[in-house]
């Protein structure tokens, strides 16, 4: 076997073709797939009608410079125009554009169109009052609450670009973003609600402001939405700087003219995690982001806005809650659900109850908290009518095809296409998934890129890899919504995405055609394990544990081992049904020679784990994303690195407490 390509071990044989129904009135058939290899400019520029243009394109795509992309040149196009005022022109104005759901129960709003205007409009012209100007930088640090998403279209609508931080970040990330861009004005609120209790922002911001006082990028405003109540403390207000929302938006008039922006102004920087240690600022553009969102939210979800309800379930700081919570699904006219709060609180079912009371038909979540719900086990689900649900999709990692058929089964009663999608921050879109209507889906496969993409699997030298192959998934040809820079490096930019092969775009995953063609995508290609020369990847040896019936989550990292490289070693989260069983006298080092016989059954002898550890939680950050460097650390018994990033830093300490004695050899 090649040891210059991903081994290609793990084997799926379950089917599941679209239910005919969806299938005969689907968005999208397949004849798609043949329209946009025919036409690729022509397919695009028929995506971008679906949108409202001030000045229409005088050229679809300029490629002209690789790797800087320009779409629909010369045109011109307002964001937020086209999330809200267009639907209120052609009279849906009462129509419900968020159902807002706060964490505690009682606490909900619904917001039409026409309401979303009048609120977007006074947000944009309380940004003009502060002095915020077409071009400005704005910092969004907000709790999952309206404002937030009113505060994202008004900055659209005055072009001026947001970066928006997650809640969970510390001051130091915060005060880092906000110095990179050079916001002008923060928009945060005294705090939210986390597992029932209110949660502080101000202090964070507050210490942000203060570190960045008296530089170039110091703070000019920060406006305040309040939220809890709470105390703010002595120091907690400064009058220089602090203003409450309900002062500056409330009195504001409804009314804002909106500007048309060329199809290239910079609509929002999102910072990802760089290997430098310093965020990247990827910078999306306006006409053509808009239109792959939108098109992609349309297509995948099959929406039909007129009877479905959409719930993302993403926190609007990543680029989730941008592309499919705000930009694609309100472009399109969808009425959706906005929760603030936790699937767990106040209690394990609160997700299933929200689905029930708003008739959620399309819901989308990540592969993380599907494993949490399978851990709970299914009686919490079942406890609540899920019947109005229609499909399913998965984004965040790849997920795992155990955790697909529970999803699948559990959720959308046997009978719900899940779209696994594979897209980035960078990309802005989604590139790669099943079309409900369309594909014979297989669990835990992304399946085949969407009409209009060029993605591709390759070895070293970059050349396409057989079918039954594995390599690196890049991307052939430019898409509207990706990334056009990183913010105020150009260079770090191409070094990144574009220098391993001429022209072509990778950004550090992995992936496998199967037989068929049909990409499994593996995780970063960090997280391939070298194992006697064989490459294998930790996706699959962790979706071979989670098809064991007492686990329910699985974490494998690659450890130094004199004798073979690496070996895998796998951290392991049990289903509740198994805890008790494993807490016996004796369980603990049989039920793990049973996971790794069961790894050595499903993949193969060379994959089974070192070591297992059975763990209660895994090092996760708030998006729900797990650190495996962290878990290598403990793997390879060196000093733990930053946890600043967790939701929990004190998992690591259960982990290494655990960690003697978790060999079975």
């Amino acid at each position: 076997m090649s040891s210059e390509t991903l081994s290609n071990l793990s084997h799926e044989d379950r089917r599941f073709p679209p239910p005919a129904d969806l299938a005969a009135s689907a968005n999208v058939k397949a004849d798609a797939y043949d329209a946009a290899a025919n036409d690729f400019e022509g397919f695009w520029a028929a995506q971008a009608e679906r949108l409202d243009w001030g000045q229409k394109w005088e050229r679809v795509l300029n490629w002209d410079n690789p790797p800087f992309a320009k779409w629909f040149e010369g045109a011109t196009i307002n964001a937020s125009v086209n999330c809200v005022d267009r639907h209120v022109a052609a009279g849906k104005g009462d129509k419900v554009a968020i159902h807002w759901v706060g964490e505690p129960e009682d606490d909900t709003r619904d917001i039409t169109y026409a309401q979303l205007q009048d609120e977007v409009n006074k947000a944009t012209n309380a940004l003009i009052s502060l002095g915020v100007e077409k071009g400005d930088r704005v910092a969004i640090y907000l709790p999952m609450i309206p404002e937030c998403v009113f505060t994202m279209l008004a900055c659209a609508r005055l072009g001026a670009p947001h970066t928006v931080v997650f809640g969970g970040f510390s001051a130091d990330a915060l005060a880092s973003r906000v110095e990179d861009c050079g916001a002008k004005v923060v928009v945060t609120s005294d705090g939210g609600y986390r597992r029932g209790a209110p949660s502080a922002l101000k202090p964070a911001v507050d210490d942000a402001v203060a570190k960045l006082a008296g530089g170039e990028h110091a703070v000019e405003h920060v406006l305040v939405v309040r939220r809890t109540g709470q105390d703010l403390g002595e120091n907690g207000w400064n009058d220089d700087v602090d203003k409450w929302w309900h002062d500056v938006v409330d009195g504001q008039s409804s009314e804002h003219e909106a500007e048309m922006h060329d199809s290239e102004h910079p609509l929002y920087v999102m910072y990802t995690s760089g290997t430098t240690g310093k965020p990247k600022g990827i910078l999306h553009t306006t006409g053509g982001y808009l239109v792959g969102t939108s098109y992609t939210h349309w297509a995948v979800f099959d929406l039909k806005p007129d009877t479905d309800v959409y719930w993302c379930t993403a926190d609007v700081g990543w680029v989730t809650g941008h592309s499919y919570l705000v930009y694609g699904p309100l472009a399109n006219g969808a009425t959706q659900v906005m929760y603030e709060g936790v699937p767990d609180s106040p209690h394990k079912g609160r997700w299933w109850e929200i689905v029930e009371k708003y008739g959620v038909t399309i819901f989308y979540t990540a592969p993380t908290a599907i494993r949490t719900f399978m851990k709970w086990g299914r009686e919490i689900p079942d406890k609540f009518d899920l019947s109005s649900v229609r499909v399913l999709g998965s984004v965040g990692e790849p997920i795992n095809p155990e955790a697909y058929v529970w999803y699948r089964d559990t959720i959308g009663a046997g009978k719900a296409p899940v779209v696994d999608t594979w897209w980035q921050t960078e990309t802005g879109q989604i590139l790669i998934s099943p079309l409900p209507g369309v594909t014979e889906a297989k669990p835990g496969s992304a399946m085949t890129p969407l009409p209009g993409i060029d993605a591709d699997v390759v070895n070293d030298e970059g050349e396409s890899v057989p079918d039954g192959s594995g390599g690196y998934l890049i991307l052939r040809k430019p898409w509207p919504a990706m990334l056009r820079t990183i913010w105020g490096d150009d260079e770090r930019y191409k070094d990144t995405y574009w220098s391993r092969w001429p022209d072509v775009y990778f950004a550090g995953d992995g992936a496998k055609k199967d037989e068929d063609g049909d990409v499994w995508v593996l995780g970063r290609v960090d997280d391939v394990m070298n194992v006697s020369g064989h490459r294998l990847s930790t996706t699959e040896i962790e979706s071979a544990l989670v098809s064991h019936p007492k686990v329910a989550e699985a974490a494998v990292v690659g450890a130094t081992d004199e004798m073979t490289g690496q070996a895998p070693c796998a951290f392991v989260i049990l289903r509740e049904s198994a805890i008790a069983e494993a807490d016996e006298p004796g369980e603990g080092g049989d039920l793990v020679q049973e996971l790794r016989n069961h790894v050595a059954k499903e993949i193969g002898a060379i994959a089974k784990p070192r070591q297992i550890l059975v763990v209660p939680e895994l090092p996760k950050t708030r998006s729900g994303k797990i650190m495996r460097r962290l878990l290598r650390d403990v793997a390879e018994n060196r000093e733990i690195g930053d946890v600043t990033t967790l939701a929990d830093s004190s998992v690591m300490n259960l982990i290494q407490s655990g960690m003697s004695g978790s060999s079975d050899e």
